[in-house]
């Protein structure tokens, strides 16, 4: 999907990192919501409360997802899932432009 129509956007960024990682709430009509963000070059740590689903759009990145020791590279177009109450590393190898999920936990 490359566009989202019907939406609410948050205008206020939420920032990160001291201004490294920001991303901006999209809320939709049934109330789900994801969030649109530029994370520059650098090396973050995440934690969740929801299921998520990070889509890059635009960079390449290495990931190390929960129990697991091996770092994966992603690129754009590419995605993955970090399950909900959990903790991820990201190591942005150039800006990136990302979309994220909120997922309802199974």
């Amino acid at each position: 999907m490359a566009e989202f129509n019907n939406v609410t956007v948050t205008k206020a960024a939420s920032v990160y990192f001291d201004g490294m990682v920001t991303s901006r709430k999209v809320t939709f009509a049934d109330g789900s919501f994801k969030t649109l963000g530029i994370m520059q070059v650098g090396d973050y740590k995440f934690a969740t409360k929801e299921k998520e689903l990070m889509e890059i759009l635009a960079g390449e990145c290495d990931i190390l997802l929960p129990e697991t020791e091996q770092w994966q590279t992603i690129g754009a177009g590419e995605s993955f899932y970090v399950p909900a109450h959990s903790k991820f590393e990201i190591k942005a190898k150039t800006l990136i432009d990302y979309c994220c999920s909120y997922l309802a936990s199974e």
